[in-house]
């Protein structure tokens, strides 16, 4: 099976570093996150000045990966898209429109972004939840439209902790909005708690842009390693094979010391499937 890894797991080495290790270790796809060493733009849930990344430079870093042999499959946004101050939500709303224009540029398919959350507000919240939903609704429709300028996808991560908490809601949340521009970065450690393998795959299959690779205790609030948690990974690369065959499958949580050893679970995992079918 073939694995990718997002790109912020090296934040300690250079683009070109980062593609030469990916690509002497086997790794086809990453999620760029100009988070390198030398192109260090990427803020997780907020956003950084993105005016000395030209449009020429942001070629070269794509093209040291391409030329590498690695498949840029997205690249991440993850800023805050239910930012409750209209003119901090437009800031938003253009820094995520000028990651657009940088993938549209570089013919990579997809950009990519959690809902975002407000600080100590992070969760399912009973006073703010419809509204949060709405506003979400609303910022995504206006990024569906320039994703369709910039002949882009949007793919938004649901996560338990949001307030897109379960594969249904997203099924839901995509119909709302009512754009084939918007897709689905389908991380299963994020939905476990609240949802079976088999449900994120009947909910959210004809949706699917490509895979996050983490795992999860059901009552974890955060992330582990893949094999770490509760995941029953064989049942999900079997259902993967069978419904999203080719869709990249791009590891999270690993880093420069141990990215090899979990890509080698994925594939014990993945011949475990097989014997499923």
């Amino acid at each position: 099976m073939d694995v990718g890894v997002v790109s912020r797991s090296f934040p300690q080495l250079s683009n070109k570093e980062t593609a030469e290790l990916l690509a002497k270790k086997g790794f086809k796809w990453t999620e760029l996150c100009f988070s390198q060493s030398d192109s260090n733009y990427w803020v997780y849930n907020g956003r950084s000045d993105m005016d000395s990344l030209s449009n020429e430079r942001s070629t070269e870093i794509v093209e040291t990966y391409r030329t590498n042999g690695i498949e840029i499959t997205s690249i991440g946004v993850f800023t805050n898209l239910l930012e409750p101050n209209e003119k901090e939500n437009e800031k938003n709303l253009t820094y995520f429109e000028r990651l657009m224009e940088i993938a549209s540029i570089n013919n990579v398919p997809y950009v990519s972004s959690e809902c975002g959350f407000i600080p100590s507000r992070r969760g399912v919240n009973s006073d703010t939840y419809e509204s949060a939903f709405q506003t979400l609704v609303e910022n995504v429709k206006w990024l569906a439209d320039k994703a369709k300028k910039y002949n882009v996808s949007v793919a938004l991560e649901p996560c338990v902790l949001d307030v897109v908490p379960s594969a249904k809601r997203m099924d839901d949340f995509i119909n709302q909005v009512g754009s084939d521009r918007v897709k689905v970065l389908l991380d299963p450690a994020n939905l476990i708690a609240n949802n079976s393998e088999e449900e994120m795959f009947s909910y959210l299959t004809p949706h699917i842009a490509y895979f996050h690779g983490k795992d999860r205790k059901v009552n974890d609030t955060y992330g582990r390693v893949i094999g770490d948690g509760d995941i029953d990974w064989p049942l999900f690369f079997n259902m993967y094979h069978k419904y999203t065959e080719g869709v990249p499958f791009i590891m999270e949580y690993v880093n420069i010391d141990n990215f090899c050893d979990i890509r080698d679970r994925v594939v014990k995992f993945d011949e475990m499937a097989v014997m499923l079918k």
